[in-house]
């Protein structure tokens, strides 16, 4: 055997498990189908900033195993209240306004809590041409990356359940964090995995650049990739195949203006660019301090400016901002970059999320096969999905599993 344990993928699933394991004295490799690590969690320099094109938030902070790390290996931690949800100077959406949207999010949740529609289709329990429907489903989008129409309740109460209100940041990037983790062990970028077979002594990877034998084998892409075929699996593993067929990644872009001049923004706020329109932008003013502001989009908004390419979907940001802030500001905001991760190769999207009916599918795609053929990433956590830290709980379980196989 090449390896004790092959390990597919380098974002934060896979990077856990590769420590576990090398913790444990276990030989380890790592094939990365892309050039970089991180997956989703990704960190560029642009302006002198660190931006975080993919997830930026430490979720649950508390207990996100991901602060610790960042504490230990020098990263600075920004704790505290963020500006989500708050509304500059009230532009384009009153304090009354605020009010009600939030109470029928409200109401919205506690509908799915206490009668949960028998379709388990999250949409199904939106007041009939509610005022504020268009709002829940923006809120659906960026928590979600999906609207409401494609959500399980059971799932998303299971994350909801779960997390806490305590999201904090990395100043040096969320994506610069993980791909400080990656442990001593052997590193391949630039290798796909294009067939995944078990063998009568371990599991053997035919890749770009050749076969590899391991005893085990850890899968940690997303379930996009699963789901399109991207890699060939024998078939006793269809049935996690169509688990992640269930569990799609939504999607969720960001785009950044740079600040110039004498713009008058303040740091650390936020605005909503339209409460009314379920393909809004959601705008960070200046985080941290810096020089940028940061638009999110999510399910349907997210969909539409990728379809639109990267001139109308800063051209659509820039008309949302100038109708609140005047269009004086046009003047101020230069684009700068944007992610988009439903066109990124081997990962196709955001972050997972069940279909209606299916929120069952993770515990199937989490399960081990004949002990050699593990899988990780977040969708396969029962409660903290849609997270980098989720993602890397699962890798610590999958290497847990290869080390304590079931008897």
């Amino acid at each position: 055997m090449d390896y004790d344990v092959a390990v597919i993928g380098a974002g934060a699933a896979g990077i856990a498990a590769a420590r576990r394991l090398a913790e444990a004295g276990r030989s380890v490799v790592i094939l990365e189908a892309s050039n970089r690590v991180g997956g989703r969690a990704w960190t560029i320099e642009l302006a002198g900033m660190p931006l975080d094109m993919g997830c930026g938030w430490l979720h649950s902070a508390e207990r996100n195993p991901l602060v610790a790390i960042g504490h230990d290996t020098g990263f600075t931690i920004e704790s505290g209240p963020t500006a989500w949800q708050t509304q500059w100077r009230d532009l384009g959406f009153s304090p009354e306004e605020r009010l009600a949207a939030d109470a029928a999010w409200d109401a919205l949740e506690e509908r799915l809590r206490t009668n949960p529609p028998a379709s388990d289709r999250a949409s199904d329990a939106l007041e009939p041409d509610g005022q504020w429907n268009a709002y829940c489903q923006s809120l659906s989008g960026y928590l979600n990356g999906a609207p409401l129409e494609r959500l399980s309740v059971a799932d998303f109460l299971a994350y909801d359940n779960a997390a806490t209100n305590s999201n904090w940041r990395v100043h040096e990037g969320y994506g610069s964090l993980i791909g400080a983790a990656v442990p001593d062990v052997t590193l391949r970028l630039s290798t796909p995995v294009r067939r995944v077979a078990l063998t009568g002594q371990g599991v053997l990877l035919e890749t770009d650049r050749g076969s590899i034998t391991a005893l085990a084998a850890i899968v940690t892409v997303s379930t996009n990739v699963l789901a399109h075929g991207t890699i060939s699996f024998d078939p006793q593993l269809d049935d996690h195949l169509h688990a992640a067929s269930e569990l799609p990644l939504g999607l969720a872009d960001k785009l950044f203006f740079e600040l110039h001049g004498n713009h008058g923004l303040e740091p650390e706020t936020h605005l909503l660019g339209d409460p009314y329109n379920d393909e809004t932008g959601s705008y960070y003013i200046r985080p941290l301090g810096r020089s940028v502001v940061e638009g999110f989009f999510g399910g349907k908004g997210a969909v539409v400016i990728e379809q639109a390419g990267l001139v109308d979907a800063f051209a659509f940001a820039l008309d949302q901002l100038s109708s609140l802030l005047g269009s004086g500001i046009r003047r101020h905001l230069r684009p700068l970059t944007a992610s988009s991760w439903c066109h990124t190769d081997w990962v196709r999207g955001s972050y997972s999320h069940a279909l209606p009916g299916k929120a069952g599918a993770r515990a199937v795609l989490a399960r081990p096969v004949d002990d050699r053929l593990f899988f990780a990433g977040e969708a396969t956590h029962h409660s903290d999905f849609s997270t980098a830290h989720g993602a890397w709980e699962s890798g610590l379980t999958a290497a847990r599993q290869v080390l304590e196989p079931a008897v």
